[in-house]
């Protein structure tokens, strides 16, 4: 396997050429500071890489750019971004790229990448709860769907979700999924009960670390989940692919999230 590693920090580009040789030791990798260093070489078909590791912010050439010129060239190398902006997610994967890590990289990235990783099936699949935001919100627990003993109580944690691991108070959870029913001060207090009862639902399952509670205020361990909305903003490719326009479509305060995810996949 021929690799290409590309960017323009010197330390940078030593550091990853290393961890890149650790998880592929017998692949032959070849490092450049600029794209344009790394276009030279394209001009020799035997010379043509597998795998493309790019950084996107270089001067002269950036590594979006240089992307579309290699598919142009090779429309079998696999591109993979490396940058320290999650923001160029969506437009890479506009430009059908195959993969994007955030810096700094480590051998188990780069392996889930290449799909050669050593490591026992994916963690989240008998570990993480499953938790689905594209269509409708549902929650899965070891493959069967989690039993919520109240519609409020999943609603609970569907807005939990989609705060993407922000601490919320009673008033904003009121405000925001509640609107205004004319007693704030009895549906607090409601609230109080459904994340009693949602701590609950969890401990019964050995997943009560999933909820975070902090001087009054509650919010979900995203690590502690495997969530389609959360891989996308992470640059995985399946679940981008997989976004349509739909997100937790039976509650209507998620239609603003939903906006700005169509906005952002098809701008």
């Amino acid at each position: 396997m021929r690799i290409y590693v590309i960017d323009d920090e010197p330390t940078v580009l030593k550091a990853s050429e290393q961890v890149i040789r650790r998880a592929l030791p017998d692949a032959e990798v070849t490092s450049f500071h600029s794209a344009a260093e790394a276009l030279d070489t394209l001009n020799n078909p035997s010379a043509l890489p597998d795998v493309c590791f790019c950084d996107i912010e270089m001067p002269g050439i950036n590594g979006l750019e240089f992307a579309l010129r290699l598919k142009k060239i090779s429309p079998e190398t696999k591109i993979i971004f490396v940058t320290a902006y999650s923001e160029y997610a969506l437009e890479a994967f506009r430009i059908h790229a195959n993969g994007y890590i955030l810096k700094p990289i480590n051998v188990v990235r780069v392996q889930e990448e290449i799909g050669e990783s050593a490591a026992s099936p994916r963690e989240a699949d008998t570990e993480l709860l499953k938790v689905q935001c594209f269509g409708s919100f549902e929650v899965f627990w070891q493959g069967k769907p989690l039993l919520f003993s109240r519609k409020k109580t999943r609603e609970l944690f569907a807005y939990l979700v989609d705060r993407k691991g922000a601490l919320c108070s009673s008033e904003e959870i009121a405000t925001a999924v509640w609107e205004d029913d004319g007693d704030i001060r009895n549906t607090k207090t409601h609230i109080r009960v459904l994340i009693s009862d949602l701590r609950k639902t969890l401990a019964n399952i050995g997943q009560e670390d999933v909820v975070i509670r902090q001087r009054g205020q509650v919010a979900i361990n995203t690590d502690k989940l495997d969530c389609d909305y959360y891989r996308m903003l992470k640059g995985d490719v399946n679940a981008l692919n997989s976004f349509k326009g739909e997100y937790m479509t039976q509650y209507s305060w998620a239609e603003i999230t939903a906006g700005q995810l169509t906005f952002e996949k098809w701008k």
